[in-house]
């Protein structure tokens, strides 16, 4: 079994396909997948997507695109939002520079209050950190320091650095199709170093298509393709990848039921 820790099955991409997308998730051994919240006032989408399929569940948070669009919806909202059984997660918040389509001050403001909803839940907050690693690692160290708080970082890219402040914090990194581009040399060497316990995969789609698919559209059967780079990376089978990845997801997303098969 393999696990989706993150994609988004509310985009358009996805309309009117979503039974035959879940359904070769499933085929492929996918069985758990996360479909993220990029605004918070679109949570009955999502929660409408969680609902329909039973292995899918969903997050609730503001992209930092959209940081500067919903600085009125505090971390106490957030907390109620996530009463929902389905909702097993906050985010995705964080910091992106690449594009800064929120200012900087804005995406600050939202990733902290997020930060503190998952103090205050224990559900993971899923991070966005585009080439802003220093900042990134500013505010982890920052809100770690008023209290500990689960979360991963998501479609890592950034520097060893980070990644590794991330491993100090208690944090887990999260790797998607990126991994297996040819010009990803040093993002799989971070990889390798990494310790077993603290990895994820996922498959941020309907965007990042693993080298095998790129030009296609991605979707969250993809998502073994990346597993299994990950496993040559590492030196080790795709079984114990498999193994190892879902046992990560399940320890950190403490709110989603295991199957039977892989029960702790």
């Amino acid at each position: 079994m393999l696990v989706d820790s993150h994609c988004h099955l509310d985009f358009p991409d996805f309309k009117d396909e979503l039974d035959g997308v879940v359904g070769r998730a499933k085929a492929a051994g996918i069985g758990r997948m996360v479909t993220i919240s990029t605004r918070v006032r679109r949570q009955p989408d999502l929660l409408a997507i969680a609902e329909r399929f039973p292995d899918v569940f969903c997050s609730v948070g503001t992209h930092p695109h959209h940081a500067h669009e919903e600085l009125d919806i505090g971390t106490a909202d957030l907390v109620e939002r996530t009463r929902h059984p389905k909702v097993v997660a906050i985010g995705e918040a964080g910091l992106d520079y690449h594009y800064d389509n929120s200012p900087r001050d804005a995406q600050d403001q939202g990733f902290r209050a997020h930060i503190a909803a998952a103090r205050e839940t224990g559900l993971p907050l899923v991070i966005h950190a585009r080439e802003a690693d220093g900042d990134v690692a500013r505010i982890l160290r920052e809100e770690t320091g008023k209290g500990p708080f689960p979360a991963v970082l998501h479609c890592f890219t950034g520097g060893r650095g980070l990644a590794f402040t991330g491993i100090e914090l208690g944090l887990y990194v999260s790797f998607t199709g990126i991994l297996t581009f040819k010009n990803s040399g040093e993002l799989r060497a971070i990889a390798a170093d990494l310790p077993a316990d603290r990895i994820l995969v996922e498959t941020d789609s309907p965007y990042l298509a693993p080298g095998k698919f790129r030009g296609k559209r991605c979707e969250p059967a993809f998502v073994a393709e990346t597993a299994r780079v990950l496993a040559e990376t590492r030196g080790v089978s795709p079984d114990e990848i498999a193994g190892q990845t879902t046992e990560n997801f399940f320890r950190l997303f403490s709110k989603v039921p295991r199957p039977a098969a892989v029960a702790a």
